[in-house]
């Protein structure tokens, strides 16, 4: 049954890493925690589970934009869902209230502080909620990196629906976290899921940042016409940034706290529907994206948290597809980020945020493999053919050369930080090593030091840096209001030779050796002119309809299609991310246009055969005024066979709720009058007797005034038969 729903819903033929049996505790009903890299497909792990679950999904999201985004995403697939928030009007929300009692929707978009009004969970434990899902739950935390304490008044939904399932989604958390999560949301027994926190398709590159504006613009020239987001750790580099990419011809766009409500909605706007390319922002913008082409994330200074680094760099590539990630940190940063820590008020959060800052520090400024430093804090490691190399770093793809002899370089510095007494900082130490005839250099004496001037033919910044790496590395720490260096246990290890370090020197990678590290798989065969042309229709498609770009075809889906170039139905029902609903709103018009493109190119068409799934899966078609759609009538043959609802469903592979659905359709159809086919014959005049006093408008009145005895599902058909004899006077 699942993988019938998400090839007829989402298009896709098969499961991610993990999901499978995350959807499985859903449907079991057992509690989980289930913690997926970002791009790593959690949304579905509790989307598809709650179109085979009888009764309503509820998802808890923090923000209203993730929320409209993902209900708009799941309308498009056809899935009936719904979102409650402060930007309705009480009329809307009174009509998803409506819409709930009768049934029409499967999943509810709510947020953490409306979830746990008294009116709300009053309002849910009069309908049959199939599941919890709680995104974002490393927020429950306080070792997680984003704390937030009205996540933690969401224990109250086991002791309100202790048999309904609980289920976490996260893509960062620590083992701590995790099970900080379980035991903070009361889960029983939870099945705690941990999926890989590789994301090989992303592309990581770190620099010391030196000519910051050039630097950037070196990244956007590879990216031309592509999506991406800029990130800032000020709002003043936000706006100096994007006037001057504005100005230098780039269509960007600032986003940041000090800026109105409505300057930001519209800029997030403008940039989710394609009106511009690349967003320049503060970490204020992103957790609310779900936007799938972003194809490029630079850190214009670094994070304070590894976490936070890990899923702002993975906003790129969700959609699979190659991304590039490129930090370019300073030491000036670095300081900031650590007074700000050691002014918090100590405790868990303090603790777990110089755990974090140190981790991102010893990222930035290392000299190993990118992708093994992300996992190896997440407490995982790469597969074991990719120790040698991931192929999609600045490391393992030779853009960075490390400093031959830098055990000799690292003991000249740790011996000068140790002649100085351990009381001075980097600047300081750096200014001896040169052999800097500064005043305070010389009033100390310490122009007397043999190792004063060591380090002389090498320029100031790069000792800097090295300083920063070996800090990074742990051979050093910084103490105190001023970041005095310290020599650690390790440091001393080093002095004697017994440790070696890694440093770098400035890369002489040319432009051409960068260019070579963008991995080229995923557009073999693709017709690049065909896929422009396919994003225009998208583009258009989607102001139509008021959506994003992304939602209506991912550039996963408009590849394939510029790869497969599909003239048939059963071809275009093959592109990867294309369900049945999808087919039939946007299949006439993509297939029109890929057919006038390659008769005007004289490019080939229907390059790859259409695939089994293509060949058999009934093709949805939206009910018209005219009649029910094609899956209706498939079941409405099996009801006049005699078959029950349950029945119906195990043929159809369709959820039960579903085929209740089709059954209240046939009976209006056909016009039965008599439900005693999947109605027991003593409950029917029970049935009837309280739908004429209460009426047809709610099920609810209905189903409290039997006590709760008769389900829905066998309330709909004696109340629609009822219906209809009252509708052909036989009543």
């Amino acid at each position: 049954m699942l993988l019938d729903v998400l090839q007829r819903y989402w298009g896709y033929d098969g499961f991610r890493p993990l999901q499978e049996a995350a959807m499985r505790s859903a449907l079991d009903g057992r509690d989980s925690v289930v913690i997926l890299p970002t791009g790593g497909g959690k949304s579905l792990c509790y989307q598809a589970p709650a179109m085979c679950l009888d009764g309503l999904a509820v998802v808890v999201s923090p923000l209203i934009s993730l929320m409209k985004d993902q209900v708009d995403a799941l309308r498009t697939n056809g899935i009936p869902a719904a979102f409650v928030n402060s930007t309705q009007t009480p009329a809307q929300r009174s009509q998803v209230a409506d819409d709930i009692r009768a049934e029409r929707i499967k999943l509810l978009y709510v947020s953490p502080e409306k979830l746990v009004q008294d009116r709300m969970i009053e309002f849910l434990k009069g309908l049959k909620v199939s599941m919890f899902a709680i995104d974002e739950a490393h927020c429950v935390s306080e070792w997680g990196h984003d704390f937030r304490p009205e996540y933690r008044q969401l224990n109250i939904l086991r002791a309100n629906f202790p048999e309904v399932g609980l289920h976490a989604y996260t893509a960062t958390a620590t083992e701590r976290v995790r099970h900080d999560i379980a035991r903070s949301l009361d889960l029983k027994q939870p099945e705690i899921l941990v999926g890989s926190f590789d994301r090989p398709n992303l592309i990581y590159k770190v620099e010391r940042r030196k000519n910051g504006l050039g630097q950037v613009r070196e990244v956007l020239d590879r990216h031309k016409g592509e999506s991406g987001i800029i990130y800032c750790t000020t709002r003043n580099d936000v706006d100096t940034l994007t006037l001057e990419l504005n100005g230098q011809g780039f269509q960007t766009r600032p986003y940041h706290a000090g800026m109105s409500d409505v300057d930001r909605h519209d800029n997030q706007e403008a940039f989710i529907e394609e009106r511009c390319d690349i967003i320049v922002a503060t970490v204020a913008f992103g957790m609310g994206i779900d936007k799938s082409n972003v194809r490029f994330v630079i850190h214009y200074g670094m994070p304070k948290a590894l976490e936070n680094y890990q899923q702002e760099s993975g906003r790129s590539g969700r959609d699979g597809l190659e991304a590039e990630c490129c930090l370019f940190y300073s030491g000036r940063e670095m300081v900031r980020w650590r007074n700000m820590i050691e002014e918090s008020p100590p405790g868990p959060a303090r603790e777990a945020a110089f755990h974090s800052f140190e981790a991102m520090s010893s990222f930035a400024t290392g000299a190993s493999c990118r992708h093994r430093e992300l996992v190896n804090y997440f407490g995982q490691d790469l597969p074991a053919e990719q120790h040698a190399s991931c192929g999609a770093c600045d490391v393992c793809l030779g853009q960075l050369d490390l400093v031959e002899d830098a055990l000799v370089v690292a003991q000249k510095i740790l011996s000068s930080v140790f002649r100085q007494e351990q009381r001075f900082g980097s600047d300081y130490t750096t200014m001896v090593l040169k052999g800097s005839k500064e005043q305070r250099v010389l009033q100390n004496g310490h122009e007397r030091l043999s190792t004063y001037g060591l380090l002389a033919d090498v320029p100031q910044k790069t000792i800097r840096d090295w300083i920063e790496q070996l800090v990074g590395q742990k051979f050093l720490r910084k103490e105190g209001e001023y970041n005095v260096l310290k020599i650690t246990d390790d440091g001393r290890k080093l002095l004697k030779g017994e440790a070696t370090p890694k440093l770098l020197k400035p890369a002489a990678t040319t432009k051409e050796k960068r260019k070579a590290a963008v991995i080229e798989d995923s557009w073999e065969g693709v017709d690049r002119g065909l896929f422009d042309v396919l994003r225009e229709l998208r583009r258009a498609k989607a102001e139509a309809l008021s959506v994003p770009a992304y939602i209506v075809f991912g550039d996963t889906s408009l590849r394939d299609m510029a790869r497969r170039r599909p003239t048939t139905i059963a071809g275009f029902h093959s592109v990867k991310g294309v369900g049945e609903k999808k087919l039939a709103d946007f299949g006439q018009e993509f297939i029109a246009c890929i057919t006038i493109y390659c008769q005007q190119h004289g490019v080939a068409t229907d390059t790859l055969a259409p695939d089994a799934r293509a060949k058999t899966t009934t093709v949805y078609v939206e009910p018209e005024e005219t009649g029910p759609n094609l899956s209706a009538r498939a079941a409405f043959r099996l009801f006049r066979e005699g078959k029950s609802v349950e029945e119906v469903a195990n043929f159809m592979s369709r959820a039960t709720s579903t085929v209740s659905g089709y059954l209240s359709e046939f009976i209006r159809h056909d016009g039965i009058t008599d439900a005693s086919p999947w109605v027991s014959a003593e409950l029917i005049p029970r049935i009837e007797a309280a739908t004429r006093k209460h009426g047809f408008e709610k099920l609810r009145p209905i189903f409290d005034e039997l006590n709760g005895e008769v389900s829905y599902e066998h309330l709909r058909p004696a109340i629609d038969c009822l219906r209809v004899r009252m509708h052909f006077g036989e009543e």
